[in-house]
């Protein structure tokens, strides 16, 4: 489920031309961050969950690891005390799937 995330889709969610390579390696830094963050807000592994609905990773746990690059790369660099919190749907997409067990 890794490949959940290919480059090329971040770099659309990001509005990123595909020709722009610079920042290539840090994108894909930050789908493994968000990954990684948004499987500790499931309680849950991308693995188990894509068994859980057909081998497949939901719709709404891509969306939201997409939404949390997107943040990542915007605010990359905090300047003075703003910080920029994660939009409500992270937070909805995620609990539609999330396990309490």
């Amino acid at each position: 489920p890794m490949t959940c995330i290919p480059l090329e889709l971040a770099k659309k969610h990001l509005n990123l031309d595909e020709d722009y390579t610079e920042d290539d390696e840090y994108i894909l830094g930050l789908v493994a961050a968000a990954k990684g963050a948004v499987e500790k807000a499931l309680n849950a592994s991308l693995d188990r969950l894509a068994e859980e609905n057909g081998g497949e990773v939901p719709m709404a746990i891509i969306q939201a690891i997409l939404l949390m690059v997107g943040n990542l790369y915007q605010n990359r660099e905090i300047t003075g005390s703003k910080v920029a919190a994660l939009p409500y749907n992270f937070e909805y997409l995620i609990n539609l799937y999330k396990h309490y067990d």
